[in-house]
């Protein structure tokens, strides 16, 4: 694991913030399409599998922050139960 102040890690950076804002752009896009009753079936496959590309980066990029995360000392027991059943 790096500091995070190396090439690399910028460069992870920014394209999670890339990624992030696509998300959200694709977000405000299916409210428009929704909303539009004129939106065809292949518009919104289209619109539907870039939202499905979409959300597994913001998935991959959720595990690897959570991955940074550091442990805490104390953990409640519900939590760690919950955590366990996970693994």
């Amino acid at each position: 694991m790096t500091d995070g102040a190396g090439y690399v890690s910028r460069m992870a950076d920014t394209v999670e913030r890339l990624q992030l804002g696509m998300a959200e752009g694709l977000l405000d896009h299916a409210a428009d399409m929704l909303a539009d009753r004129r939106a065809t079936s292949a518009q919104l496959r289209f619109l539907l599998a870039r939202m499905s590309e979409s959300l597994a980066d913001v998935c991959r990029i959720a595990e690897s922050r959570g991955a940074r995360l550091p442990v805490p000392v104390h953990c409640d027991p519900d939590v760690a139960s919950f955590e366990a059943a996970l693994d």
